[in-house]
């Protein structure tokens, strides 16, 4: 099978290692980035990326016209905002019967919507899967165990990705709620800022936990708001991944936190924004305009938002906890 991956980052590259353990999977990964593109042609590596040796049927291309010709499955795993650029440039080489899997994980600030439906309504397709879970991109390259929510509507998408994806260090638990899926890997980069927080001023775990445990709660209720399943809180996407990235330092979103946590130096905080992609602080803007619209604020959303964008003090956010009710 020929499977296109749009997006040469470290996580496209895990997954795409994934991928290639099945023989029959040809892949063919997109990037915009041409001294990425070079650097594949002299090396066969991309080490600017992640060092790591690339399997055979993995080729890497600057041309998107040739990575989607001919292509049976795509994946996108770009950073959330360009997906809606990336999509349009698409719609000239793509086939609406060809299914896309969305490994993005963010919702689209612009037009403020889910991911899926900016795939929807710019490819005009109904082919479309999302997979989210507590995975970090060096132990799916390393061939850790590790576990993803596949959700989709479509069979015909949930078969090709469970077919192409699913491995002996990879697994797959089926869930119809695309909505649920999604919220949960977009918000839990926010409550992972948050968990940074705390622990750059110096709380403990204990604090840390605290705070895990009663956004569960603010979560379950934001998939209801917008359409999904609250028990999907219980899935990969939601307690897994909320729990590997609010308790590691490998996550960006943790430590973009940690930072505004530890100094009062704004030329620091804005340094690490400048040298990192940080989901979260992005989805903390969008997911806080979009409750607001709706009627529906949520409180730990406005107390993070408030510290990350208006400068309160990071020590509000413990002195919430404790007065939440």
């Amino acid at each position: 099978m020929k499977i296109s991956v749009i997006g040469l980052g470290m996580y496209s590259l895990a997954i795409s290692k994934m991928l290639a353990k099945k023989e029959n999977n040809k892949i063919m990964i997109w990037t915009e980035n041409d001294a990425k593109y070079e650097e594949f042609k002299k090396t066969k590596k991309v080490a600017s990326v992640y060092d790591t040796e690339i399997p055979k049927n993995i080729k890497v291309s600057n041309s998107l016209e040739d990575v989607l010709k001919d292509a049976e499955l795509i994946y996108i795993i770009t950073a959330s905002k360009y997906v809606d650029i990336i999509t349009e440039k698409m719609k000239e080489f793509y086939n609406p019967d060809v299914p896309i899997c969305i490994a993005s994980k963010g919702i689209e600030e612009s037009r403020e919507e889910l991911l899926s439906n900016i795939v929807k309504d710019n490819l005009k397709t109904k082919n479309i899967a999302v997979i989210s879970g507590p995975t970090f991109a060096v132990d799916i390259i390393n061939n850790e165990p590790i576990a993803l929510a596949l959700a989709s509507k479509s069979n015909k998408a949930k078969e090709y990705v469970s077919t192409t994806l699913a491995n002996d260090t990879l697994k797959l638990r089926p869930s119809k709620d695309m909505i649920g899926i999604q919220m949960c890997g977009a918000i839990k980069n926010v409550i992972a800022i948050a968990s940074g927080i705390l622990s750059g001023l110096g709380f403990s775990n204990s604090t840390q936990a605290f705070l895990i445990n009663e956004s569960l709660h603010d979560i379950k209720d934001i998939i209801k708001i917008f359409g999904g399943k609250p028990k999907t809180i219980l899935s990969f996407a939601g307690v897994g991944d909320l729990m590997l990235t609010c308790t590691s330092t490998k996550s960006r979103n943790f430590s973009f936190g940690y930072t505004i946590g530890s100094t009062k130096d704004q030329n620091k905080i804005n340094e690490y924004l400048v040298n990192n992609t940080v989901e979260g602080y992005n989805t903390l803007e969008v997911i806080y305009k979009m409750l607001n619209k709706r009627g529906t604020p949520i409180d730990l959303i406005t107390t993070i938002y408030n510290i990350v964008y208006n400068k309160e003090d990071p020590h509000t956010l413990s002195s919430f906890l404790i007065t939440k009710k």
